[in-house]
């Protein structure tokens, strides 16, 4: 990789071809803070565009020191959700500070903010002001809950989107308490939700020349993601179940994690067979030396398994518990059997594969030293940008200031003096 730079003043990488990456010139101003809308402008940052950062002179975003493993130093969550950024200091709370973040937005053309309901309008920065200093600017804004609706003024962090939104509604065993998803739908979901709307509304700006307002909700993320919850509704004209490992809105079996060699929390395989027809399941007896079950007429459709789904785990984790989860995996695998192993993030983070695809990469922090991340998974074939470690706190403030708006070395002085920045 080589680069150079553009009107955004930050270093450009080029592809091996010579080719910028897909939003190479694109400056966003982040307001962010957490893991909703860090993600969202992360995101932007690995697809090119320049994300400057702006956070409170001292104590900066407060996902820097929550959670953190060693004082002093910003947390790995931190580390995660604000690669390839760079960062400066501001002060909203001072007239000055407020005058450089809008000289800011005057050059900028996205401008991303998560936080609490009705924070940025205090700061003077709402949608109205931001687009009559800058017409072009493409506003994007994730909060909890719907603005206009009874919610709007109720804080929201992941689980609690994830409550309102019905995932722990249909998460868990039939009959029993409803369980918080492990992922994160509810933050990162929103911020992926959020950078769609961004690149549509850059693609119309192309048009129309003018920005425009992108508002995304946690709870609407949520719920997009669980739109075959809803599928389940109509077919039984009730709320959606919770059903374990089952398929939510038909019967097939196997559908489940079976127990594998080693007796580990993980070691275990889940192995699913199609409802559409008998392929899979009799792939599968052929496996596991079972041809004698392919007319029972318990087994004999997926209708009838489904129905008898506790027999089929049996006769399947007959043959799974004596051999280790990898195994099972590539035997299915193999013969044509949707199946996976149970992999934890420690076998994921040093799986080969995904290193070398770059779904997990290493990066070099000024602090930390090597510190292994989730890389950037989309994968472009004309646009490519190598992951960097997240900004210590203010490390780019001179260089923007002075470089984007032409502030002189006495100015920033002075301005640090003011505590603006």
């Amino acid at each position: 990789m080589v680069e150079s730079s553009d009107r955004t003043g930050a270093p450009q990488p080029h592809t091996s071809s010579g080719s910028k990456p897909a939003l190479a010139g694109i400056r966003v101003v982040d307001l962010t803070q957490f893991e909703a809308g860090t993600s969202c402008t992360e995101t932007l940052a690995w697809l090119g565009a320049d994300v400057i950062k702006v956070e409170a002179p001292g104590r900066g975003e407060q996902g820097r020191g929550a959670t953190t493993d060693k004082p002093g130093s910003d947390s790995p969550y931190f580390l995660l959700l604000n690669a390839n950024k760079r960062s400066i200091t501001c002060n909203l709370k001072s007239e000055a500070g407020r005058a450089l973040l809008e000289k800011l937005i005057v050059e900028a053309d996205i401008f991303v903010e998560n936080f609490a309901p009705g924070v940025i309008d205090r700061l003077g920065f709402s949608y109205e002001r931001v687009q009559s200093l800058n017409p072009r600017i493409i506003y994007a804004q994730i909060k909890g809950f719907s603005p206009t609706g009874r919610f709007k003024d109720f804080l929201a962090f992941d689980p609690i989107a994830q409550a309102a939104g019905g995932a722990l509604s249909i998460t868990g065993e039939a009959g029993g308490r409803p369980l918080k998803p492990g992922s994160n739908i509810g933050d990162t979901g929103a911020g992926l939700h959020c950078v769609i709307g961004i690149l549509a509304a850059l693609h119309q700006r192309q048009e129309t020349g003018e920005g425009q307002r992108i508002e995304i909700t946690m709870q609407d993320a949520v719920i997009n993601f669980g739109r075959i919850a809803y599928a389940a509704q109509h077919m039984f004209n009730e709320p959606a179940p919770r059903c374990g490992n089952q398929s939510i809105i038909a019967g097939t079996s196997p559908s489940e994690v079976y127990p594998c060699k080693g007796g580990g929390i993980n070691d275990y395989c889940y192995v699913y067979t199609t409802r559409a027809s008998n392929a899979h399941w009799h792939k599968l007896l052929e496996v596991i030396g079972r041809n004698d079950l392919k007319d029972d007429p318990r087994f004999i459709d997926a209708k009838a398994r489904a129905a008898n789904f506790k027999q089929v785990d049996e006769v399947l984790s007959a043959w799974t518990i004596h051999r280790d989860k990898n195994e099972v995996m590539r035997l299915f695998g193999s013969a044509g059997i949707p199946a996976s192993a149970v992999f934890d993030t420690v076998e994921l983070s040093e799986d080969p594969d995904l290193l070398a695809r770059g779904t997990f990469t290493t990066v070099n922090h000024p602090v930390r030293g090597e510190f292994v991340m989730p890389g950037c998974v989309i994968k472009m074939s004309a646009s490519s940008v190598p992951v960097k470690p997240a900004p210590l706190l203010g490390a780019d403030t001179d260089e923007v200031y002075s470089t984007l708006l032409g502030l002189s070395t006495e100015e920033l002085t002075q301005l640090r003096a003011q505590g603006a920045i």
